[in-house]
């Protein structure tokens, strides 16, 4: 479950991602253009720590891109490479905001989201005490999950950031589809799928394999 504030970023994720998006190897599209949402989803951490949220995002007239991000309260130690930014929240305060695939936190929770079967998790906001849902902006599902009992994922061992994504840890490698609908040829494992406005027939978007 995913609790959000209702709040100001400032900058916001859009005006983060339209700075960095550009300098990655596997961003398609002029460095200058406005970047747009499509859809996100997000994924429960396990330790109730960090908030990951994956953002469906692209230009006018360029491909839709997959970014994982991950918002902490601290500085993740040793991913200074992987920082998309810092921004300020209304709420909670300086938020430090990284590339998901080279984050722990994220590796576990797409690592249970796909293997154990759980998917997205829902999301509410507080208001006035109670919990109002907030209707998800595109479906996911997962099909090949196992029903072995996943061990812990553990650190990252390796992370190649290309138009698929490799993250190795010691008991999962997971795969990330950077720009979905292309660039997942070959790939194998249970899946993490999606379709949003726009994009009315379900495309994989990562893959779990036990190691």
């Amino acid at each position: 479950m995913a609790l959000l504030h209702r709040a100001t970023l400032r900058p916001s994720k859009l005006d983060l991602l339209t700075t960095w998006l550009p300098s990655r190897p596997w961003y398609q599209g002029p460095a200058d253009a406005d970047v747009l949402i499509q859809a996100a989803y997000r994924l429960d951490d396990p330790a109730d720590e960090v908030g990951i949220e994956t953002m469906l995002v692209g230009t006018t007239d360029g491909p839709v891109h997959q970014v994982p991000l991950t918002y902490r309260a601290a500085p993740l130690h040793g991913a200074d490479e992987s920082l998309v930014g810092t921004t300020e929240h209304s709420v909670l305060g300086t938020r430090w905001v990284y590339d998901g695939c080279a984050d722990p936190a994220y590796a576990v929770a797409l690592a249970l989201a796909i293997l154990t079967g759980t998917g997205q998790a829902e999301q509410y906001f507080e208001v006035d005490g109670r919990r109002e849902v907030r209707e998800p902006t595109m479906t996911v599902s997962v099909s090949g999950a196992g029903d072995t009992d996943l061990a812990p994922v553990g650190p990252l061992r390796r992370v190649v950031d290309e138009d698929t994504a490799l993250i190795v840890t010691d008991s999962v490698e997971l795969l990330v589809i950077r720009r979905p609908g292309t660039g997942d040829a070959g790939a194998s494992g249970a899946t993490l799928s999606g379709s949003w406005n726009g994009q009315t027939a379900s495309v994989p978007l990562a893959y779990a394999r036990p190691v």
